[in-house]
């Protein structure tokens, strides 16, 4: 048996194990989430009385509720599947409320208790089975139900299609700007279904509720989720908050003003309450101002020249209050450019540097000069090493290397090495300093082309020694 948590009702989708004395742990997950979802919060306290409170809250297709008796004292939780009494028949409903406060949703509702009807029983495997099958012809039914006030030309909607639980009677929501003529449709719907019709009128925002949707907002539609009663909402709601008058913008999915306007309505109220009234003029030496614009946030008003509106000038309303007391006491007061205060401009920091198009590259750069510091020794670490260079101690010459070659024992293995070992003899210095001293005229004479070029000297390769 299913807990009933799919939206319109199918016991398709069901808990499983997950069902407890207090209803279902996944109300909000299992199927699909609930319309109107409703959380005892008095499930897990003990009833102080013993008196147990036999009214029931049942639940079905979309947002419909109404209220019944438990006359058999059948052990009901949230979830529980039943059949109730109904005219004619009985009709399948899911439990969505049990306990003491069922009863303060009676009283909130004003719903007497002499009209309550009765439960009869859980909803065995038969009853289910008829609800599933009439379930899944109310899309068909609510096409066809279209086509045939199309074809009378009825200027109306047909909204959702409702069957009963034991499939004897369908109720037809439907919305019309103008009074409508059902007397060729009943007829028509009769000999087409075959069964009783009811048809029930609702408003744009009932409408609404029952389709369901996504708002401007990015979330669900409150009215097909937790709104239950439907204000009124007037334009004077969108100018107490600043608001611009455009229909595009104020107005939902169901054509209407959207019902969140009136949520900060009461907070709009009581900071309005300070400012002064926005039907104020000021008496100035220049000529009269009147207010243009108010701002609740930062609670200032904008006022400007009768003869000259083009210039407007903001001022606090604490300001605004002392210039009207003094126009009270018949004073003039000063132009409104005179009387308007320098702003100090505020430094602000921008710490996530989100501003800044290049603050990646800074940061590369910070990154680079580092290590360029980190590489390049310090000044005192320099001249530490100078130091240190003084206070060491003076080489000693390496004694002179005899120009005799040095023989091996193994001449094959140590061939490789031989060029690396041997130094070139003195006959060969000569060519080297010759190199030197004609290659220093012409740096004398070209000193300036190249002053950081480097010197080089040139070297020959060793003479190969025949007795090696």
């Amino acid at each position: 048996m299913s807990c009933g948590c799919k939206t319109s009702g199918d016991s398709a989708h069901s808990c499983g194990p997950k069902k407890t004395a207090t209803g279902c742990e996944s109300v909000n997950t299992c199927g699909n989430s609930y319309k109107l979802s409703v959380f005892d919060w008095l499930s897990n306290i003990n009833n102080p009385t013993s008196n147990r409170c036999d009214f029931v809250e049942v639940r079905f297709k979309n947002d419909r509720k109404s209220f019944y008796k438990n006359v058999n004292n059948i052990p009901l939780h949230i979830g529980s599947v039943v059949t109730v009494e109904s005219s004619p028949g009985h009709d399948v409903g899911v439990v969505s409320l049990t306990g003491e406060l069922v009863k303060i949703q009676m009283k909130k509702k004003k719903f007497s208790e002499e009209l309550a009807l009765k439960i009869y029983r859980q909803a065995n495997q038969k009853d289910l089975e008829v609800w599933q099958e009439a379930r899944k012809k109310e899309d068909g039914v609510k096409l066809e139900a279209r086509k045939i006030a199309q074809r009378l030309g009825l200027e109306m909607k047909v909204t959702d299609v409702e069957y009963q639980g034991d499939s004897s009677k369908i109720t037809f929501y439907y919305t019309a700007d103008n009074r409508i003529d059902f007397r060729q449709l009943i007829k028509d719907y009769a000999g087409s279904f075959r069964t009783k019709i009811d048809m029930k009128q609702i408003g744009f925002r009932q409408e609404a509720a029952k389709v369901g949707g996504i708002g401007s907002c990015g979330r669900e539609l409150c009215c097909s989720t937790w709104l239950t009663d439907f204000r009124s909402v007037n334009t004077n709601v969108a100018r107490y908050q600043q608001l611009s008058i455009n229909p595009q913008k104020l107005a939902g999915q169901c054509g209407k003003l959207k019902c969140c306007l009136n949520y900060e309505l009461d907070s709009y109220l009581d900071a309005l309450s300070h400012f002064p009234s926005s039907s104020t003029t000021l008496d100035t030496e220049k000529g009269r101002a009147f207010c243009i614009k108010i701002d609740v946030f930062k609670k200032k008003m904008w006022f400007a020249y009768v003869d000259h509106s083009i210039a407007w000038y903001d001022f606090d309303i604490d300001l605004v209050k002392k210039l009207i007391s003094k126009n009270k006491r018949g004073e003039k007061i000063l132009p409104l450019e005179d009387l308007k205060q320098p702003e100090t401009s505020v430094q602000t920091i921008d710490l996530i540097q989100e501003n800044s198009v290049d603050r990646f590259e800074k940061k590369n750069r910070n990154n680079r000069n580092n290590r360029s510091n980190q590489n390049k020794p310090s000044n005192n670490q320099g001249q530490g090493q100078q130091g240190q260079k003084k206070n060491r101690p003076e080489r000693q010459e390496r004694p002179e290397r005899s120009d005799k070659p040095v023989r091996t024992e193994n001449p094959s293995a140590n061939s490789g090495n031989q060029p690396r070992q041997q130094k070139p003899q003195p006959q060969q210095k000569v060519p080297v300093e010759k190199v030197k001293t004609e290659a220093t005229p012409n740096a004398e004479q070209n000193p300036q082309s190249n002053p950081n070029k480097k010197k080089f000297k040139k070297k020959y390769p060793p003479k190969k020694d025949k007795d090696a």
